[in-house]
C-alpha cells in the first residue's frame, strides 16, 4: 500500500508517563495538528515510596487531550492509541470508576522484604523467570497488589463484592475512556507484572497465588493492536471513536524507532534509561539478569518479544540536579554546564537513587557521588551526572551483548535528553558504539500512533515504519579503548560503593 496517497486521517495519540500527560493528534503522514503536554505531582509518603494521585493524571490526560484537540482543529479521529508508564500500579471501583488510593509509582521500593521473602523460596525466582521473563524485584507490579491487598480492608471488602479493578496505567485510561465500559490490558503491560505467563500471553493463576495477587482482580488481556473499546463521556471527545492501540512505553518507543526485526535496539532517555533489543517471535531468556519482555501482539496474535535493561533514574538525575540540589535552574542548562569542563576530573555519580536496576537489581543501593576534591565544582558534578547516565547504559548493552553472542553495530536513541549532544557524545565513547539518532526523538508517542493505526486497520503492516523513520544524527567513539576501560574501572568501583552503603 502507498500510504503517502491515502486520504489523511487523524489519530490521537495519549503518552501518560512517569512526570506528564502528553496528547498529540497526527496526520497518517505524520504531520502533527496538535500537542499539549501537562505535568503532575510526585508524592513521596515515606523513604522510597512514590505515588501519584490518579484523579491528577486523569485530569491532565483531559487536558491535554482538550487542548491538542482544539490546536488541531479535529472534527473526526480515526483512532486513538495509548502508551503509558508499565510497572505503575492503579486499583480503581469498576462501578464508580473512582481511584481507590493512590497509584504506586514503578520507582516505588516498599517492597524489598518481601521480595527479599520469595527470593528465599527455593527455586521460586527460577519459576518466575521462566514463566514471565522477569526477576523478583519491587519494580514489578505484582508484588505491588499483594502489598496493598495485604494492608487495605477497603480493597479486599471491593474484591469480596466484585467492584475491584487492579491494572497498569494503560487499564486505568482505557476504563477511563470508556466510561467503565473496558477493563482490558495487553501483553507488553500485562508482561511487566510478574504475574503473566509470557509464552501463554495469559495471566498465570499459580503465580497470582504464590505472590498473593490473585487473578480475579487482572484485566482481560487483548493483543496490542486491535479495537480495545470506544470513547464515552470524554471530555474534548466524541463519543464512539475506537481505542485500537496500547502499548507499554519503552515497547512504544521500540516501535516508533521502527525497531521491527530481530537484532534490532534502541535506547530510550527518560526518567529512566531504557534499553529494547527485538529478539522476534521467540522469547529469549537472559542468563545475566536481564529481562524477557512482550514487545508487542498484533491483531492477527503474532507475538514479538524482546530483551530489556532498565536504569531507573536517567533524566531523572537532571531534575534532582536541577530541583534538589539547585546547581541548575533549567535541564537544559546541564549540557552548558558540563562543557565547561573538559572531565569530571575523577569524580563518578552513581544514580542509584531509587535503587540499582539491571543487571545489579539492588533495591537497596543508594545513590553516591565520590572522587571530590577541593578543586571540585559544579561543572565537574554536572558532568559526572551524565557520564553516570551514560555508564549505566554500558553496564547494559554488555550484558546484552553476551546474552546474544555478539555485538551490535549501532544503538538508535530517542527521549528527551538524547537531545543533549553532549549526553550523546559520551554514550558514544563510553559504549564504544555507533550511536543513532532519529529526526523525530519523542518515539514513545509516535509508537502509539502507529499501534492505533495497525489496530485500526489504516495501515496493513510495519513497512510504514521502515519508511519513516530519518536520521538526525551519528555519534561516532573516539576515545582510544584503553581509556574506555579505564574509566569503566572506575565506575564500577564507584557502583560497588553503592552497594556496600
Amino acid at each position: 500500500m502507498d500510504w503517502s496517497k491515502e486520504v489523511k486521517k487523524l489519530i490521537l495519540a495519549i503518552d501518560q508517563s512517569t512526570t506528564a500527560s502528553k496528547a498529540i493528534v497526527m496526520s497518517t503522514d505524520l504531520e502533527i495538528f496538535g500537542s499539549a503536554s501537562h505535568e503532575f505531582q510526585q508524592h513521596y509518603p515515606k523513604p522510597g515510596w512514590v505515588e501519584h494521585d490518579l484523579n491528577e493524571i486523569w485530569r491532565t490526560v483531559c487536558r491535554s487531550i482538550q487542548k491538542a484537540i482544539s490546536q488541531a482543529n479535529a472534527t473526526q479521529i480515526s483512532a486513538i492509541g495509548i502508551t503509558n508508564q508499565r510497572e505503575t500500579l492503579c486499583f480503581w471501583n469498576k462501578k464508580t470508576l473512582e481511584p481507590i488510593g493512590r497509584a504506586i509509582v514503578w520507582q516505588d521500593r516498599r517492597t524489598a522484604e518481601e521480595c527479599a521473602k520469595l527470593r528465599r523460596k527455593k527455586g521460586f525466582e527460577i519459576k518466575i523467570q521462566a514463566k514471565t521473563g522477569l526477576l523478583l524485584d519491587p519494580y514489578f507490579s505484582g508484588t505491588k497488589a499483594a502489598w496493598s491487598l495485604k494492608n487495605s480492608s477497603q480493597l479486599r471488602k471491593l474484591r469480596t463484592s466484585k467492584k475491584l479493578a487492579c491494572g497498569t496505567i494503560d487499564s486505568f485510561l482505557l476504563a477511563k475512556l470508556t466510561d467503565g465500559k473496558s477493563f482490558k490490558t495487553e501483553p507488553s503491560n500485562a508482561s511487566r507484572t510478574l504475574v503473566f505467563d509470557i509464552k501463554k500471553l495469559k495471566f498465570d493463576q499459580e503465580l497470582c497465588n504464590d505472590i498473593g495477587a490473585p487473578i480475579d482482580i487482572w484485566p482481560e488481556v487483548s493483543p496490542s493492536m486491535g479495537v480495545f473499546g470506544y470513547t464515552k463521556n470524554v471530555p474534548g471527545l466524541v463519543d464512539g471513536i475506537p481505542i485500537t492501540g496500547m502499548l507499554g512505553d519503552q515497547q512504544a518507543a521500540l516501535l516508533g524507532q521502527s525497531c521491527t526485526s530481530e537484532g534490532e535496539a534502541k535506547c530510550t532517555f527518560g526518567t529512566g534509561a531504557f534499553l529494547l533489543l527485538n529478539t522476534g517471535d521467540k522469547p529469549v531468556m537472559s542468563k545475566h539478569r536481564l529481562l524477557t519482555t512482550v514487545a508487542w501482539q498484533t491483531k492477527e496474535g503474532k507475538a514479538t518479544y524482546a530483551i530489556e535493561g532498565s536504569a531507573f533514574i536517567a533524566g531523572a538525575a537532571v531534575q534532582w540536579l536541577r530541583d534538589e540540589l539547585q546547581i541548575i535552574s533549567s535541564s537544559q542548562e546541564i549540557e552548558e554546564l558540563a562543557s565547561r569542563v573538559e572531565t569530571t576530573d575523577g569524580v563518578y555519580f552513581v544514580p542509584a537513587l531509587t535503587g540499582l536496576g539491571a543487571p545489579y537489581w539492588d533495591p537497596h543501593a543508594r545513590g553516591l557521588i565520590s572522587g571530590i576534591t577541593r578543586g571540585t565544582n559544579r561543572a565537574h558534578i554536572a558532568r559526572a551526572v551524565l557520564e553516570g547516565i551514560a555508564f549505566q547504559n554500558v553496564d547494559l548493552l554488555s550484558a546484552m551483548e553476551m546474552d546474544l553472542g555478539k555485538k551490535l553495530k549501532f544503538l538508535n536513541v530517542d527521549g528527551g535528553a538524547s537531545k543533549n549532544n553532549l549526553l550523546m557524545n559520551i554514550q558514544s565513547e563510553l559504549l564504544g558504539r555507533k550511536i543513532r539518532r532519529p529526526t523525530i526523538v519523542d518515539t514513545t508517542i509516535l509508537g502509539a500512533v502507529f499501534a492505533a493505526g495497525l489496530g485500526a486497520g489504516i495501515w496493513k503492516d510495519f513497512s510504514i515504519i521502515r519508511k519513516v523513520w530519518k536520521l538526525d544524527r551519528e555519534f561516532n567513539p573516539k576515545i582510544p579503548d584503553s581509556e574506555r576501560k579505564e574509566r569503566l574501572k572506575g565506575w564500577r568501583k564507584a557502583v560497588n560503593k553503592t552497594r556496600q552503603a
